[in-house]
Order: structure tokens, then C-alpha cells, then sequence
């Protein structure tokens, strides 16, 4: 691994702790209130909660921004080379992990983000998800080999266009 400046490890530790802190302001580590705002089925009786909408929106305004920002830059401001991704087809895999992600999400009204937050206070149950997100994660690198060598090798074989 490359050795980090203290400039570019400064600003990781300060976007980790803005990120943490927003979670627990917006309350999106409260399982019951995602589970409230994931339940649309709740809104003909006054009990869907939408208000993490408002915390979703506030975090595309921001990346837009930045990105938007980012674009018009030679380069970032601690690295050499911006880091595009270099897998960006929308497949099958794709679509199945994002329909399991968003399954075990609304099962649990907990998303691995802030569950790691969690951890800062362990609640009772929380080893019982963390464990199951890890051997489901193990599980899923299994059957769908992940990593940058495999990633590179499928972006290889794209066509042009």
C-alpha cells in the first residue's frame, strides 16, 4: 500500500467523522426509522416517515457538487490521478447484488455503513448482523468472483464504443 500525506490522512479522518456524526443526526443508524421511512406502505395511514428522503437528497446535492467540482480539476488535491472506476456496466450481477442489498437492508432497517458506526455502542443484536454481513459478503466473493483483477479483466472485455 502506498505510504498516505498527513494532509490526505487528515482529510479521511475528517470526512469519517462528518460521515459518522451525520448518521447519528439524521438518525439513520435507528433501525426503526429506516424501517418507517422504507414502509411506503404506511403512507395512506400517516406512518411512513419520510424524512430520511431529505438526508438522501442533502447527500446527492453535496456529491453533485463535488463531483461537478472534481471534473473541472487537473487532479485532486492529495493524490496524483483521479481513480475512475473502471467496471461501469450495469449487469446481471449487478442488479441481483442490488436486489439482495436492498432485501437484507429493508429485513433489517440497518445498512453496513451505519451498522460499523454502531459498533461505537454495541447494541445488544448487533454481532448477531455483523456476523451475517460478513459470511454473506465471504459467501458472495464465491459466487461472484469481485476484486480489481477481476473487475479490470471484464472491463477489458467491453467493446468499445
Amino acid at each position: 500500500m502506498a505510504r498516505r500525506s498527513i494532509s490526505y490522512l487528515a482529510t479521511a479522518a475528517l470526512s469519517g467523522l462528518l460521515f459518522g456524526a451525520g448518521l447519528y443526526v439524521s438518525q439513520m443508524v435507528d433501525p426503526l426509522k429506516v424501517l418507517h421511512f422504507l414502509d411506503f406502505g404506511a403512507i395512506p395511514s400517516g406512518g411512513w416517515d419520510p424524512s430520511l428522503a431529505f438526508v438522501m437528497g442533502g447527500a446527492l446535492i453535496v456529491m453533485f457538487v463535488a463531483v461537478w467540482v472534481g471534473r473541472r480539476r487537473p487532479a485532486p488535491l492529495f493524490d496524483t490521478a483521479f481513480h475512475e472506476p473502471a467496471f461501469t456496466r450495469i449487469d446481471r450481477p449487478l442488479v441481483i447484488g442490488a436486489a439482495l442489498f436492498g432485501v437484507g437492508w429493508g429485513m433489517s432497517g440497518i445498512c453496513p455503513g451505519p451498522a460499523i458506526s454502531l459498533l461505537a455502542f454495541l447494541p445488544s443484536n448487533l454481532w448477531l448482523y455483523l456476523v451475517a454481513l460478513f459470511v454473506g459478503s465471504y459467501a458472495g466473493s464465491l459466487i461472484v468472483p469481485s476484486g480489481r483483477a477481476q473487475q479490470a479483466a471484464d472491463a477489458a472485455q467491453m467493446p468499445a464504443e
